[in-house]
């Protein structure tokens, strides 16, 4: 296949496909999947703490049916870096736009199934064990879907762009998040919450088909992107990358990882454990908790092309080391804010998804810097996914044991050590790395 590809682009010509891909289109397509697929990734999280526990887990008190839920939301983030490995070693070996409708494809099914499956009471424990499985297809999609956005977007970038154009795909994440609580806020203004009980969570999980046909349309109407083919013309692509990158950019690999760290840890205690605290420990509202998760969704978001803006007039690495300070210091603030009722929780949430939109507004970019083309979709791609599994598969799960344990003070300690590893993993890399 790889042998096809390289004939028929060797006809072609590189010279054509910036032309054919316009900065618009290219943007919007880096942006419309990973959106998809986020929606999908945190319909799945919100379901966690207002669903799950009920239709999956009923036999449990509900702290251990939550801890349950969450159990089984961690799964996704030990499949991203096989999702990574697999859908990189194509994208490194057949090029970015193949593997994107692939990575898509994979996790939208995983989606649509979880939104037809039965419930703990109709077919006993395989309902948990099901949800498990399409658990792991979600992460196995997303795995391979953020290494190529983040490419197709940067690898089309203009010279001194690329924190500009590597910023569209990290916009999908704050929408999505925002489409998929607005979902849920929108079932529970049209029914009750025993109706979303029963069968109205599934609208958001069945109908996110629509949305994976728009993003296929999308993705099939672009081209391969300037850099992967010159990799191809220049017969610069590696057998088998995931080999290549352990044996040539452990150090990377290795510091990419953390230095993702505290984004992460930030960003799931600041969406899902932060949601279930609310609902669970103060008792506010579902409507009321999605509206504040809303809120941090759409400052999420704002912050994410400012942090594109003054890495380019400051620099990336200096600006994901005075975000990442911030964080640290905030960490202090984090008991006082959550045990101050509601108008603490709003405070916390606000400046907590500022500094999300900061630094995650950044770290594609940054990921992605330090590997040469003919590994980069497999080497961004893992240490992205690395970092999920340290900072966020048990992120909901830790800040709710510590909470229940040892109190709000100890998931404070739990964030400052996040951010002091990033900061350290930072300093170590040099400029050309992040």
């Amino acid at each position: 296949m790889t042998d096809t590809i390289s004939t028929v682009s060797s006809l072609t010509g590189p010279s054509k496909t910036p032309a054919l891909n316009s900065p618009a289109r290219v943007l919007f397509a880096s942006l419309v999947g990973t959106t998809i697929e986020f929606f999908d990734f945190y319909v799945y999280a919100t379901a966690a703490v207002l669903v799950f526990p009920h239709i999956f887990f009923p036999n449990s008190d509900p702290t251990t049916a939550l801890l349950a839920s969450f159990a089984t939301f961690s799964i996704a983030f030990f499949a991203r870096p096989l999702g990574a490995v697999v859908f990189g070693h194509f994208g490194d070996r057949v090029g970015r736009k193949a593997t994107l409708v692939a990575a898509l494809l994979t996790m939208g099914i995983s989606t649509v199934i979880i939104g037809l499956l039965p419930s703990y009471e109709t077919i006993g424990v395989l309902a948990p064990l099901l949800l498990a499985l399409c658990r792991f297809g979600q992460g196995f999609g997303l795995g391979g879907e953020w290494g190529g956005a983040v490419l197709l977007a940067t690898e089309n970038a203009p010279e001194g762009k690329r924190s500009w154009y590597g910023m569209f795909p990290q916009l999908g994440a704050p929408v999505g998040l925002f489409l998929s609580s607005g979902v849920f806020w929108l079932l529970l203004h049209f029914m009750s919450q025993e109706a979303l009980l029963s069968w109205g969570w599934r609208i958001p999980f069945v109908a996110s088909i629509l949305l994976i046909a728009i993003g296929l349309w999308v993705r099939l109407s672009i081209t391969e992107t300037p850099a992967f083919q010159k990799a191809i013309d220049s017969h610069e692509r590696v057998e088998v990358p995931v080999v290549e990158l352990f044996r040539n950019h452990k150090r990377s690999l290795v510091l990419g990882t953390f230095v993702a760290l505290a984004t992460f840890v930030l960003f799931y205690i600041g969406s899902a454990y932060l949601l279930s605290y609310n609902i669970k420990v103060l008792n506010i509202p579902f409507i009321d908790a999605l509206e504040i998760q809303i809120l941090g969704s759409v400052l999420f978001g704002i912050f994410i092309p400012i942090a594109a803006k003054l890495a380019e007039r400051f620099g990336r690495r200096e600006i994901l080391i005075a975000v990442t300070v911030l964080i640290g210091i905030f960490s202090f603030f984090l008991p006082g804010l959550m045990t101050s009722g509601e108008s603490g929780i709003i405070v916390f949430a606000t400046i907590a998804m500022a500094l999300m939109g900061i630094t995650y507004g950044l770290i594609g970019t940054a990921l992605a810097a330090p590997f040469p083309t003919q590994v980069r979709y497999t080497g961004s791609s893992i240490t992205f996914n690395f970092a999920g599994i340290f900072g966020a598969s048990l992120a909901p799960y830790i800040a709710t044991w510590l909470q229940v344990n040892y109190g709000m003070t100890y998931v404070g300690y739990y964030l400052l050590i996040a951010t002091v590893i990033t900061l350290v993993c930072i300093l170590l890399s040099g400029r050309e790395d992040v």
